[in-house]
């Protein structure tokens, strides 16, 4: 009969994936994937995209949580909170995002103080850029080609061909364009110019503005991109593109031809006042 003082053990050892439980790819590894390709999640969630029991996971979890691997918090609930304690929600750090494609940060940073240095901080933005301007034209084709209100799920998944484990879903005034998994969280973390180059790239693809919510970089546990729904339908109708500077203003509105300016004292005024919104000056 096992005694109490080796459950902890057990416990332990199927945590650190021994053949008898978890073949030739680690439950916590497994847990720790899942966590990286689907974003914070409960027990439950785990549970059940691994096909375990909730039990079996929280153990691994609490293994997890003791290596300084994941970290928990309470799952935020929106409108009317239930019965009950919230769940708690299970995310990376970064000694668990560590072992995700990261070994070459520190020679990426030195990399980039060293330009930072000699060449100035202008030299970084153009690399980030530069760096970005292939990815961008391969994912143009399958971006452009969807329909307008596919356009954020298209990019999710081309992101996700490259190991950002992103998604896609409606929230409040357009969607939110979720990154589950950065490569280069750390180096963002000290240059971001990174993740400014990223959202420029977002903003020409998705023909709108975003707004950069949450970052893995600034401790964040998803990168966090809000498109909204109004002006991406409207940049989708219109065909337009935003330049390297940021997204173009959508038109006013202001036909000359449809609506000619009055006659007398308000004319230079209306025209004034449609500069600064149109981008151009009236002839």
């Amino acid at each position: 009969m096992r005694t109490s003082e080796e459950a902890p053990r057990r416990a332990t050892a199927a945590a650190a994936g021994t053949p008898e439980h978890d073949g030739h790819e680690g439950t916590r590894h497994r847990v720790t994937r899942s966590i990286v390709d689907h974003g914070p999640s409960t027990a439950a969630d785990l549970a059940e995209r691994l096909e375990l029991t909730p039990a079996g996971v929280r153990r691994h979890l609490d293994a997890l949580v003791a290596e300084g691997v994941v970290e928990a918090t309470e799952q935020r609930v929106y409108g009317r909170r239930g019965r009950g304690r919230p769940a708690k929600v299970f995310a990376l750090t970064d000694v668990g995002r560590s072992g995700f494609h990261q070994e070459y940060d520190e020679l990426a940073a030195e990399a980039l103080s060293f330009v930072a240095e000699h060449l100035g901080d202008e030299a970084v933005t153009k690399f980030a850029r530069e760096r970005l301007a292939a990815r961008e034209e391969r994912y143009r084709p399958s971006v452009e080609s969807a329909p307008p209100g596919e356009r954020a799920r298209a990019l999710a998944e081309a992101l996700s061909a490259d190991g950002y484990a992103a998604s896609a879903r409606p929230a409040p005034g357009g969607e939110q364009l979720c990154q589950h998994h950065c490569p280069v969280a750390h180096v963002a973390e000290r240059f971001p110019q990174l993740c400014e180059a990223e959202a420029e790239v977002f903003a020409r693809l998705l023909g709108t503005h975003v707004q950069r919510l949450a970052t893995i970089a600034h401790g964040d546990g998803v990168c966090t991109t809000h498109v909204p729904a109004v002006q991406a339908e409207s940049a989708g109708s219109t065909g337009r593109r935003v330049g390297s500077s940021g997204p173009k203003a959508v038109s006013s509105g202001l036909n000359t031809e449809h609506n000619p300016p009055r006659r007398g004292p308000s004319r230079s005024r209306e025209s004034t006042d449609a500069t600064p919104a149109s981008g151009r000056t009236t002839s």
